[in-house]
């Protein structure tokens, strides 16, 4: 690429015939060194502006990279954790069944001792109405007895 001062220095031969005129040569050289040097400076800084935004979106994307990363090994992370607590829950559930059910059983088998016990105080009851009644009989004819006396 021609620099300003390349375009500066160029020196032209002179004609003696037909020639340009070397002022207006000059004059029009300095007026193109005066755009060329803006020209080629808004370049170089564009140039760097480039390099900075390219590093800086380079600079970006890596950290665009770790946060997908990131947002992976959460997700992951997450899953992982519902996993664990459906499992607990499940177990904490099949635990409380099986205590439920032992306590159903449990309630089973003393409702049914509760209802021999009581078959058997009313066994008892009539065995001993039987044998009240058998005593008031008797009494009954102890008196009878002692009344048929007098």
């Amino acid at each position: 690429m021609i620099t300003p001062l390349d375009i500066e220095n160029k020196k032209f031969s002179k004609q003696i015939m037909n020639g340009y005129s070397v002022d207006e040569v000059d004059e029009f050289l300095d007026e193109i060194v005066i755009d060329y040097s803006k020209n080629y400076k808004e370049v170089s800084e564009l140039y760097s502006k480039v390099e900075e935004l390219t590093n800086r979106l380079e600079h970006y994307e890596k950290i665009e990279g770790t946060l997908q990363n990131t947002l992976l090994m959460a997700q992951s992370t997450a899953e992982d954790v519902k996993n664990v607590a459906k499992k607990q829950a499940d177990q904490i559930i099949k635990d409380a069944q099986t205590v439920a059910q032992k306590n159903v059983d449990d309630l089973q088998q003393e409702i049914v001792l509760k209802q021999k016990e009581l078959e058997d105080i009313k066994k008892q009851f009539d065995i001993y109405k039987a044998k009240m009644e058998a005593l008031l009989i008797s009494q009954l004819e102890l008196l009878k007895d002692i009344n048929s006396e007098d």
